[in-house]
């Protein structure tokens, strides 16, 4: 099928139900969400506590808790994730910040309790004799997973030692935050006032102390002893390996049931046949307004890929570009906000489009005034873009001080635009779902049925803006535990879930109304799909969770859930020989379209599957969080999966508008097949081994030793962003292509002739070539 993955239904046999699919689906998303919250009730209550007091064992106060929390917000002001990580979330060219905050504390008090001297270095603990090191490390581990927290008073009493120490780790670290680091690309001057360096270091200080000292009653830290470091004590807790080999268990048990099922399985129906050379349709003025979504788009994603070089040559050049000392106007945390931003912005712009073209589509019906409404969303949504990019860029400068949580940065990945400008961009959803809903309206009446295909388009479509309004559930005061179990909820939830059943339910009352698969099949597939994809997804956001201060029982649940996602990307194997088989038929008109459906085929089961079960065993992920190894993940899957599809929605829809004067076959098949070749080899010439030598590194050494500057600017790693390179030329020269022949086509769309009455464009069709 043109998206294989909603194409179980039509190798299903005809069998009497007596619980209807949509019955399933309500019990699985009421199930599952049950769990989520709990879990999420479960993560308030045990996330670790901020101390209102540090003091000394002579209750001198080293540290507050304002201290504390005015450091996390003017840390995430200033671009928080994207200059280093904290419990491994955030970016992987500065330091983890609990991890080194932490390794450094570790061996000043080393220092302390073997000679009194702060001063000690790993040089001096590798000099020790075996024995005296593991005696000098086992003080240390005691030192540390020691929890001295008392809840009744809310204080957090330090040991002689530590406190010593401390003052050490906070003299380093204001050279540090002040002078910055051509290696970790940290921009000289980050901070200037002396009053936020010590509260961000404060902010470092308690999310070390939080991933050392051990919870109460329990053998390991409130981040199950995340990050890995032998000094302090900290190693994978035994639970890890125990649930990582049941989740293989449960992988390899699901997958083989899933094949006795489907190989067992006849062939219910044909697929339909497909007509060689459809007419092509004329626009109505709502779609025509539409296409002009995608062209912004191919701009996004262009400036995209710009942005992505950019932070890519961080890694080799810590403080330019080639020479050019560009960091002072374009600081790697903004260059890396950009990337990721404008990723999410271009192909939710793609998608936001294909409903909008849809909605008349399916609907059979142009609402009056609705190219007005569609031209009022696409100025409203290039305002958002441009203010919150401008915004993160100020922010990230330090331009904005404390306003930034608004109007600058959040520090968040994935939700970094300042809170005005995500409200008005669920402004804009609701705005795009009311404008869909108005063209979607007769045929909503005319199916009778609140369980068919256009009732299903538009519950996936209240879900968009819905499931991106989690993001408002957290400030930039929000305990990390707390403000990480939300966040997922938009990256994991709203992208990889619900976005994901809307792109599946257009796919396949496309499919149906083309003719590729009867709409009773279609339906059962896509319910089928949904269960498949939220059975296991909703409670698979826990897997992002195993060290963020979460309890542990978290780990059980995340692990195996995520292994169970697997299983639906695994039917993407077996139903791509169909989309090969449906290609053929409909080449020569819906060629290109399925072209780039297969593309998110093959990258859902090997980004999403492969590269995701890669980094989701606990005991693996222990050892590679904050590493090079996620975003092996992240590329594969964020454009594989769904920059293809966006691609793919974008090429369905004017592909059946664009006079074939102006489509351009061929460019558009130099482009796909420069782009995917582009990213296999960027993949495999770059990421890969550049993320598993960290891995090697962390297992050896430890999560602060991977991310150090010997292992961030050793030959291997420079080498291997080197190799990136013609991965990333290949790719961009696909790019640049294909936003050549989106433009072509959307300037060939504007010069066709438009029919007189508005309900006569959504069935006229042109023979005009």
């Amino acid at each position: 099928m043109a998206n294989p993955t909603f194409d179980i239904a039509v190798t299903a046999r005809e069998r009497p139900r007596q619980f209807s699919l949509p019955a399933w689906l309500v019990l699985i998303c009421l199930v599952t969400f049950t769990v989520l919250i709990s879990a999420g009730a479960a993560i308030y209550k045990n996330a670790p506590p901020i101390p209102a007091t540090v003091v000394s064992p002579q209750q001198e106060i080293i540290l507050t808790q304002e201290n504390i929390q005015s450091g996390q917000e003017t840390y995430l002001a200033r671009g928080g994730q994207h200059i280093g990580s904290v419990w491994g979330h955030g970016s992987y060219l500065a330091p983890d910040w609990t991890a080194d905050v932490l390794h450094r504390w570790g061996l000043a008090t080393a220092g302390v309790l073997y000679n009194g001297d702060s001063g000690f270095n790993q040089s001096n603990l590798e000099a020790l004799s075996e024995v005296d090191r593991a005696t000098l490390q086992a003080k240390v581990k005691h030192e540390f997973k020691t929890n001295r927290y008392d809840a009744d008073t809310g204080s957090l009493t330090l040991t002689s030692a530590q406190t010593q120490a401390l003052q050490k780790v906070f003299d380093e670290y204001h050279t540090l935050l002040s002078q910055g680091s051509a290696v970790h690309s940290i921009p000289s001057g980050w901070f200037t006032d002396e009053t936020q360096i010590r509260d961000v270091t404060a902010f470092f200080t308690w999310t070390a102390w939080a991933a050392s000292a051990n919870r109460p009653n329990a053998p390991f830290s409130y981040t199950a002893n995340f990050p890995h470091d032998d000094l302090i004590g900290n190693q994978a807790p035994g639970q890890f390996l125990i649930w990582s080999i049941v989740s293989v268990i449960v992988l390899i048990a699901a997958i083989a049931l899933f094949l006795f099922v489907y190989l067992t399985q006849e062939d219910a129906e044909e697929v339909q046949p497909v007509a060689a050379r459809p007419a092509i349709r004329i626009a109505t003025p709502s779609q025509k307004v539409t296409t002009l979504f995608f062209g912004v788009a191919m701009a996004l994603f262009f400036v995209q890929i710009l942005m992505g070089m950019v932070t890519a040559h961080y890694a080799v050049e810590g403080d330019g570009f080639y020479g050019v000392p560009i960091q002072q106007y374009l600081p790697y945390a903004a260059s890396r906000t950009w990337h990721l931003q404008l990723a999410v912005f271009w192909i939710a712009t793609c998608w936001l489009a294909a409903g909008l073209y849809f909605g008349p589509r399916f609907g059979k019906h142009e609402p009056k005034f609705q190219a007005w409404g569609n031209g009022a969303l696409l100025v409203a949504l290039t305002v958002v873009v441009v203010g919150s990019l401008i915004g993160a860029w100020a922010g990230v400068q330090g331009y904005l001080g404390d306003k930034s949580f608004w109007f600058g940065h959040q520090g968040y990945e994935y939700v970094e635009l300042g809170r005005l400008w995500q409200l008005l961009l669920i402004g804009g959803m609701v705005f795009w779902l009311w404008l869909m809903f108005r063209a979607l309206k007769p045929a909503l009446k005319a199916e009778g049925s609140k369980t068919g295909l256009n009732h299903f388009f538009l519950y996936s479509a209240i879900t968009i803006p819905l499931f991106y309004a989690s993001g408002l559930m957290y400030t930039n005061h929000t305990p990390l535990s707390i403000a990480e179990y939300w966040r997922w909820w938009v990256v994991h939830l709203w992208v990889e879930g619900f976005f994901e059943v809307f792109a599946t339910v257009a796919i396949a009352y496309l499919c149906s109304e083309l003719g590729f698969l009867k709409r009773s099949s279609a339906l059962r597939a896509t319910y089928l799909t949904t269960i498949l994809y939220l059975g296991s997804g909703v409670i698979g956001t826990l897997h992002h969770l195993y060290f963020a201060g979460t309890p542990v029982f978290i780990t059980a649940m995340g692990s195996v859930a995520s292994a169970l996602e697997v299983v639906p990307l695994t039917l993407i194997g077996f139903e791509v020989v169909k989309s090969l088989k449906l290609s053929q038929e409909a080449q020569g008109f819906y060629r290109m379209p399925l072209k780039f459906f297969i593309a998110t085929c093959f990258w859902n089961l090997a980004g999403a599957g492969v590269f995701g079960f890669l980094i989701n065993p606990p005991i693996v992920l222990y050892y590679s969080q904050g590493l090079n190894t996620t975003p092996i993940h992240a590329h594969s899957a964020l454009y594989g999966v769904y920059g293809s599809l966006a691609i793919a929605l974008m090429l369905f829809a004017l592909r059946e508008i664009t006079p074939d004067r102006a489509w351009d076959e061929k460019n558009l098949n130099f482009s796909f097949w420069w782009i995917n070749t582009g990213l296999v080899v960027m993949m495999v010439c770059g990421l890969i081994p550049n993320g598993f030598y960290q891995l090697v590194q962390s297992v050896n050494h430890g999560t602060w030793y991977a991310r150090s500057a010997e292992v961030i600017s050793s030959p291997w790693m420079q080498w291997t962003v080197w190799l990136r390179i013609p991965g990333d030329i290949i790719f961009t020269v696909g790019a640049m292509m294909l936003v050549y022949c989106v433009g072509r086509a959307v300037v060939g769309i504007f010069h066709q002739p438009t029919q007189a009455q508005p309900t006569d464009h959504l069935m006229a069709e042109s023979s005009v070539h």
